[in-house]
């Protein structure tokens, strides 16, 4: 059985003490809150797929900032928002070897060391279940909660059966303008996206239940006010999306300011560092760091920024109230000193992932890298399919399935995007060890497998080429990516050949609705070299993730899914690998677009894709110079 929070993280609320300095009387009064969101285990700026250091990462680079901005204001209080277990091979390592007795889990000792005041949860933290998840939380020396995440649902938010506590009280004091001390309650709330039990279906459905994030907090944020809370900083795990988000919006930040009650938001799960440069929206002012009147900070990704939030307050013999507020952030770059204490806290853990990840799987005769893969074929999601479809061929040998062909579908999951140019799979020939199959293969999802008609894998090829944009004919270096829609929610499926037509417009958006019902993008589908049958049935073999219907994969139902097993991916893919050598033979060409006379795009991609140009060299390429944020930019012929 899953673990229970303890007693004292079961109350609908938990007071903390905070001990802290108090800013200088001659100052106006100012409260500053520092925070950090989706860590992902980048605790040490060293990329554990490459085995090298990644300058411009890492909570130890965070580290420096925080200690910079507690110098210029005393008494800061330090969040995180969410998605600090999961991410990167250490944190596999630590499952792998589970942690001594006594030992807290490495994110957690170095949030402790840094004393962080609270933090929520992010949806990553579920991806290993709950026994997981509370074995990590074990020690940790802050609150951690999360008010829109239940056990049992009541018949509204306020009678909720919470899996922690959705919110906490830190108390401390300030000074007013005249240099009296007046105590002060801060009062936190945490938010996930509601999307988590189906993202974990496996794992989650039945066992936990989610609400709105905007329908909890107009429930509990008066609780909190109730409860004596002066200020209300909302942790919420959401991106910024629309001010009008529904109440099930998985980006819902926007909206989340405009609830009456709460004085600052911590943003973030979409990765996208706020306050930024760009234009201002309704209610968004990315200058000074406000939404609807509200200062929000979204600090990036892997520890890559500080938010820093300085509320202005004044006390009017009663209570505290607040007068005005900024946000900013603070970026590591990449020459900013690490603070040592971190390395120091966690230095048997990283050399144990290091042995880990070091270890021999087998060989490959062929490069396996992602610069390509959402425009050309790849032999990196080449190996992940056959791995796939292997396995499940197995799982139903000797079944009434196991009569069906097998196709498998698979992503690429590092293929640039906000992730930025380093965000690329590049494994050499030659030996491969337990880091490149981690790298093939970031995420820790299971086998799963589903039985489609060919009619519904016409349709799901249809989603999965939403990410392309629509380019008329004629048109001349438009751009070919669609950058909201993330490459890890493109499918190809192997067994299949098809083309895309770019001219059409895509049939579904990134949230798998129908947007235009009259449009066709992939042509050509065939089979065995045969045009696909819509009524014969297949078995699909992909992904947890992908099984739950996540990406708007609609065809993904409950009914469709067929028993192979829960084993992780990459347990099957080192399986895969020390079986088969890779053959030196080029992939086939089945995938392509269809012919576009007169017509050119542009493609971002890597620049250590130049030595690779003639993979793409039907689709004559041109090196039109460097992009933003690192990428070098082509101009391609479809």
């Amino acid at each position: 059985m899953p673990q229970r929070a303890p007693p004292e993280a079961a109350a609908q609320g938990s007071f903390v003490t905070v001990s802290l300095l108090s800013p200088s009387p001659a100052r106006p009064t100012r409260l500053r809150l520092l925070a950090t969101t989706d860590v992902h285990l980048h605790l040490l700026g060293y990329d554990y797929y490459t085995d090298r250091p990644f300058p411009g990462i890492g909570l130890e680079h965070t580290a420096t900032r925080i200690a910079e901005a507690r110098r210029e204001a005393p008494g800061a209080l330090l969040f995180d928002n969410g998605d600090f277990l999961q991410g990167n091979p250490l944190g596999d390592c630590v499952l792998q070897a589970g942690m001594p007795a006594g030992l807290a889990h490495p994110a957690i000792r170095v949030m402790n060391r840094l004393g962080y005041d609270a933090a929520t949860l992010g949806n990553h933290e579920f991806n290993h279940g709950l026994d997981a998840l509370f074995a990590a939380l074990r020690g940790a020396a802050f609150p951690v909660v999360t008010a829109n995440i239940a056990r049992r649902q009541g018949p509204r938010p306020e009678a909720d059966d919470t899996l922690l506590p959705p919110w906490c009280l830190l108390r401390r004091s300030l000074p007013d303008a005249t240099g009296r001390s007046w105590p002060l309650l801060v009062g936190v709330i945490g938010f996930a996206p509601p999307q988590i039990v189906q993202w974990d279906r496996s794992l989650l459905e039945g066992v936990l239940f989610t609400r709105g994030i905007v329908e909890t907090a107009e429930a509990l944020v008066p609780r909190l006010r109730a409860a004596g809370a002066e200020v209300v900083v909302a942790l919420s795990h959401s991106g910024l999306g629309p001010a009008e988000a529904g109440q099930g919006a998985e980006n819902a930040s926007t909206a989340l300011a405009r609830v009456p009650g709460i004085d600052a938001i911590v943003a973030g799960h979409s990765h996208l560092p706020f306050p930024a440069p760009g234009p201002a929206e309704p209610g968004i002012d990315p200058e000074h760091g406000t939404v609807f009147g509200v200062p929000v900070v979204l600090p990036g990704a892997y520890g890559s920024h500080l938010g820093v939030i300085d509320l202005d307050l004044a006390h009017d013999g009663r209570r505290w109230r607040v007068t005005g507020g900024r946000a900013e952030l603070r970026g590591i770059g990449t020459g900013l000193p690490a603070a040592p204490e971190i390395a120091e806290t966690i230095a048997a853990d990283h050399a144990a992932t290091l042995d880990w990840i070091r270890r021999p799987v087998g060989r490959s005769d062929r490069r396996l890298h992602s610069y390509f893969a959402t425009v050309a074929p790849s032999d990196a999601l080449r190996l992940v399919a056959e791995a796939q479809a292997a396995f499940v061929a197995r799982q139903l040998r000797g079944r009434p399935e196991g009569a069906l062909p097998v196709l498998s579908a698979a992503s690429p999951f590092k293929a640039g995007g906000r992730g930025g140019a380093q965000n690329y799979t590049d494994v050499p020939p030659g030996d491969l060890a337990l880091r490149h199959v981690a790298d093939l293969y970031i995420f820790p999802n299971t086998i799963a497998a589903l039985r489609l008609t060919g009619a519904e894998i016409a349709e799901w090829l249809e989603n999965a080429a939403g990410l392309f944009r629509h380019i008329p004919p004629g048109s001349r270096d438009a751009p070919l990516i669609d950058e909201d829609f993330p490459s890890y929610n493109h499918d190809r499926i192997l067994g299949l050949g098809f083309r895309v037509d770019l001219g059409q417009p895509a049939r579904y958006d990134r949230h798998g609705a129908l947007v235009h019902p009259e449009a066709r993008r992939i042509r050509d589908l065939r089979w065995n070299g045969r045009p696909l049958d819509p009524g014969q049935d297949f078995i699909l073999a992909t992904n947890s993730y992908r099984a739950a219907g996540c990406g708007g994969y609609a065809w993904a139902r409950p009914d469709r899914l067929v028993d192979v097993g829960r084993t992780p991916i990459r347990d099957l893919l080192i399986r895969h690998i020390a079986e088969a050598r890779r053959p030196a033979s080029p992939p086939p060409r089945d995938f392509g677009f269809m012919p576009m006379r007169g017509t050119s795009v542009t493609y971002d991609t890597a620049p250590e894709a130049m030595a690779h140009l003639a993979e793409i060299a039907h689709l004559r390429p041109e090196y039109l110079g460097p992009a933003p944020a690192g990428f070098a930019r082509f101009r391609l012929h479809p």
